[in-house]
């Protein structure tokens, strides 16, 4: 039955595909091949408020884009069908589990636009012969607290819809990206942004003060069902500030934001792996302004006032942990 199910699916997807190579060339409004840039995001901020019925669990943060980036390149390719390759830049981003099949959220972000413009009668707008062909090139760390996955499943959003002319609304696009995971919608959108619900509901916040970034992504893995699981049993949660964030946002107060840094699920992570409060008081000592762990984890995150202070921090970093991901970064502002 499942099988069945299966080869329907993907059956419909040839058929869309098909769709697409009827369409004429006088329809083509896009290029054939073009990059979107796949931005990692970090937590300044996150609240747990609740937890719902079906187990998600609704939330408060405040998140940012950061310069840390993956390229998805999309092509129309001269056969039907959704192709997808992956390469690495660094070894030290330890994605060796990196998949490039169906299990990508790429591929599934792709799969999900197809049935959607098929079902709305969206006509792709795309030459005689069209399927696609897309490519990965990987630099944000996986499993890391950075929305790497989420990333990437927001540019196949975003590209597919330019590059075949599908027309989609931006709240379109993040109506499919919701269900392929709560993160795509901030993804889709980016900058500063309250998130709401399961991390869904995105209100503009003031963009943050200019200031330098140092990431640093221990060689560890966390569950982050194992840490969401931990929280609902736990009685102490410290709650970040998140009003007063907000604030210092509109303050444009780099210091301000940065003593108010507060992460719920941080202690959970930090029980199990020391690293990461490790790691967190060594950007202190090392000049930054505040440093917290970004999401479930357990990528660290440092905030300073200046460049130089910043790189001087990213060499003690690699000398002291020659064997983890470190890189500079910056706010991204759209």
């Amino acid at each position: 039955m499942e099988d069945d199910i299966e080869y329907a699916v993907k059956y419909d997807i040839i058929k869309i595909v098909y769709k697409i190579q009827s369409c004429t060339r006088s329809n083509m409004t896009a290029s054939r091949i073009l990059t979107e840039t796949a931005y990692a995001k970090i937590n300044l901020a996150l609240d747990i408020t609740g937890r719902l019925p079906n187990g998600y669990h609704t939330v408060r943060m405040i998140m940012e884009t950061i310069s840390i980036h993956d390229d998805l390149t999309i092509a129309l390719s001269s056969g039907p069908g959704i192709g997808l390759s992956c390469d690495m830049v660094s070894d030290t981003l330890a994605v060796s589990e990196l998949s490039c099949g169906d299990d990508n959220l790429i591929v599934k972000a792709a799969h999900k636009l197809l049935e959607y413009a098929n079902a709305r009668g969206k006509v792709p707008g795309a030459p005689d012969s069209a399927g696609l062909d897309m490519h990965l090139t990987k630099r944000i760390p996986m499993a890391a607290g950075l929305a790497g996955g989420s990333a990437d499943a927001a540019a196949a959003l975003r590209g597919i819809n330019r590059l075949l002319d599908l027309g989609c609304s931006v709240e379109e696009l993040c109506e499919i990206g919701v269900t392929i995971g709560a993160d795509v919608p901030y993804c889709i959108q980016g900058g500063s942004r309250l998130a709401e619900g399961i991390g869904e509901q995105l209100s503009i916040l003031t963009a943050p003060p200019k200031a330098h970034l140092l990431i640093a992504k221990p060689d560890i893995d966390v569950s982050t069902a194992y840490v969401y699981k931990r929280i609902d049993s736990s009685d102490d949660i410290r709650h970040p500030d998140i009003d007063g964030m907000i604030a210092a946002l509109d303050r444009g107060d780099l210091k301000g934001l940065s003593s108010r840094l507060g992460n719920v699920l941080r202690d959970v992570t930090c029980e199990e792996h020391a690293i990461v409060p490790e790691l967190e008081q060594f950007m202190r000592d090392n000049g930054a302004l505040g440093a917290l762990m970004s999401g479930s984890g357990p990528t660290v995150y440092g905030i300073f006032d200046d460049e130089q202070s910043c790189r001087q921090a990213l060499e003690k970093v690699h000398a002291a942990y020659p064997d983890i991901y470190a890189s500079d970064a910056t706010f991204i502002i759209p």
